[in-house]
């Protein structure tokens, strides 16, 4: 890295996210990033900028780049429209528990208050959306409010940051000596912290001392990588692990011991049934939240509960806490592995394994009915079994929270542990998996990707299939078809008694749309057809995309609790 010559605040922003390690930035071009853009063209780097088609989409891209790569991803925007536009992907990464580093170029700092155009207080916006946030305001800061963004996204909880960078700001100088970062910060966890010994043997006490407990994994293992450590807790015990939605990939669900998902969406009467039943509940990564136990239904107050979670504002905050060990997952499940090894509890048997197998036994008869079946229009779970039948074990799969995350986070088994699964849980906001997706190739780039979303969602974002027929990527998009905003016209169906009201939307041929973007594409109407297009979508060397005609969803057999009478 060039150090010796001057260099500008825009040129300073580069080669800090150069120092960084960072090789991907997803961005829209404005008036204040000219500067910017200027330093990324002229200037020698391996950074690779990615040209959006709407902010939105370039925070979305940055956030599935995260996910995958376990480094922080980076976005930028222009001032004004820019800089709101961003944030729906800053606020889902923050909490999320992400790192995302949002750049927002800026008006002049001279022209503050004086009604300039696009001016707006990024700072006020940003505070309550991300974990850390500033705007410089002297171009010799922005070495030290670059790593001290990175410190905050890496270490304990991650999450997204925000760097505003002001236009005149961008042009004034740098000492070139204040370009370095520290290398611990350019991946996540950074700086692990393990648990207080005390709670961990507190931690194996309880466990140990139940009859019928289980494992309650939210996002939190995956994000630590501590999967390994999980399945030598499941597998010594024969301990029932269920999972969040943001904690599918804790273990795999093809392991004995992985329950699959439980709660309110994507969680099935079998599933639910382990979980209202267990005399002591782990949760391990997981905020406990409404989805997971379906509002609070399970565990009930007054349960057992031990929790584990690199965040102490989460232990106890939704129910009294037996124990609470606080530290990274990681090391914590080492820890709580450790001192089993040191009391010689070498195995026990909770009878996990063979209770599952029962609940996926009848589960899976359940579902087969409708994966089999030739109604028209196709049923969704017809749609999630000829995935699994098609695409490759290391796969990663991209969903939108509309029709599909229900239907895949229930019934799809995911034959790996890790990030193969992706969905934005924390505000699901329509339009994420179409561009979210991109930014998974870009970080893994050796994986099959395949993005799923409603109609509704389709029409968020399709724009976005230009910057991905660009970069030849050769994504496969799959649309759930039913010409409605379905999750909202089915609560309607199950809240409202049937009362729908403006809902519904034209039927488009979204093949079409695609194939006029480059996209090869096509319209799956027969459930017949189904296999044998999906696999040659899978197969083709570039951009696809299938637009299945499915069943709506408020006519469907979504395993979603509230609609299930």
């Amino acid at each position: 890295m060039n150090t010796k010559n001057t260099l500008n605040g825009a040129q300073a922003m580069v080669r800090m996210l150069e120092a960084h390690s960072v090789k991907h930035i997803f961005g829209l071009c404005g008036d204040t990033t000219l500067p910017f853009y200027d330093a990324m063209h002229t200037l020698d780097h391996d950074i690779t900028h990615v040209l959006t088609r709407d902010e939105r989409s370039a925070a979305y891209m940055a956030d599935g780049y995260s996910r995958v790569t376990s480094k922080p991803g980076v976005c930028e925007g222009p001032s004004g429209g820019g800089a709101t536009y961003i944030l729906p992907g800053l606020i889902e990464s923050n909490e999320s528990s992400y790192a995302v580093l949002g750049i927002t170029t800026d008006i002049s700092v001279a022209s503050y208050g004086k009604y300039p155009l696009t001016e707006v207080d990024q700072k006020a916006v940003m505070a309550p959306l991300t974990k850390w946030n500033t705007v410089i305001t002297q171009a010799d800061h922005i070495p030290r409010m670059v790593r001290q963004a990175f410190r905050a996204m890496t270490t304990g909880r991650s999450g997204s940051a925000h760097l505003g960078l002001p236009y005149d700001v961008q042009y004034q100088s740098v000492p070139p000596e204040d370009i370095w970062a520290d290398a611990n910060h350019t991946s996540y966890p950074a700086y692990r912290v393990a648990p207080d010994p005390s709670s961990v043997e507190a931690a194996v006490d309880s466990l140990l001392s139940a009859k019928n407990p289980i494992v309650v994994c939210g996002g939190g293992v995956v994000i630590s990588g501590a999967d390994q450590e999980l399945a030598i807790l499941a597998t010594r015990l024969d301990i029932p692990v269920a999972t969040s939605i943001s904690g599918q990939g804790s273990l795999a669900e093809s392991h004995p011991n992985c329950l699959g998902v439980v709660g309110s969406n994507g969680g099935t009467d079998e599933t639910w049934a382990l979980l209202a039943a267990a005399d002591l509940v782990v949760f391990m990564g997981c905020r406990a939240g409404s989805t997971t136990t379906s509002r609070w239904e399970a565990p009930k107050p007054g349960a057992r509960v031990i929790h584990f979670d690199s965040d102490p504002m989460v232990i106890g905050a939704n129910y009294q806490t037996e124990v609470g060990v606080v530290g990274d997952l990681k090391l914590a499940l080492q820890a709580l592995n450790a001192e089993m090894d040191k009391r010689g509890q070498a195995s026990q048997s909770y009878g996990g394994a063979a209770s599952i197998a029962a609940a996926k036994k009848t589960k899976f008869e359940h579902f087969q009915v409708h994966a089999n079946s030739n109604e028209l229009p196709i049923r969704p779970e017809r749609v999630i079994d000829t995935m699994m039948n098609v695409l490759p074990d290391d796969a990663t799969i991209v969903s939108d929270p509309g029709t599909s995350c229900p239907y895949f986070s229930a019934y799809y088994q995911l034959p790996l542990s890790g990030r193969q699964f992706i969905t934005n849980r924390a505000h699901g906001a329509l339009g994420y998996s179409l561009s979210a997706a991109l930014g998974v190739w870009f970080g893994r780039p050796n994986s099959k990707v395949v993005a799923m979303m409603g109609d509704g969602s389709f029409g968020f974002t399709c724009g976005e299939l230009e910057t991905v027929v660009r970069h030849k990527a050769p994504i496969t998009y799959i649309v759930f078809s039913n010409s409605a905003f379905g999750w909202i016209k089915a609560s309607q169906e199950a809240d409202c008694d049937k009362r729908y009201y403006n809902v519904d939307f034209n039927r488009v041929d979204h093949a079409a749309v695609a194939s006029a973007y480059g996209v090869k594409a096509w319209r799956v109407e027969d459930p017949a057809q189904l296999k044998k297009i999906l696999s040659e979508a899978i197969e083709h060397d570039g951009p696809t995309l299938v637009d299945i005609v499915t069943q709506p969803l408020e006519e469907a057999n979504a395993p979603v609790r509230r609609w299930m009478g």
